[in-house]
């Protein structure tokens, strides 16, 4: 039975951390930035978790 093969652009976007859960950038940081606040920028930086609800499916596109 052949490997399964790791989704590449699933793993641009997210990655496991240390404890097993996933990270994941937050949207709407990339254009229009002029018309948002500085704190919103700000917020934009950081990084987020993925929902319990979407965990089991990304973890199964990373790991393949």
């Amino acid at each position: 039975m052949p490997k399964m093969k790791t989704n590449k652009s699933a793993a641009k976007r997210f990655k496991l951390t240390g404890r097993g859960r996933v990270r994941r950038s937050k949207a709407g940081g990339n254009h229009g930035l002029i018309n948002k606040s500085r704190k919103r920028l700000r917020r934009l930086r950081n990084n987020d978790m993925v929902s319990d609800t979407h965990e089991k499916k990304i973890k199964r596109l990373l790991n393949g």
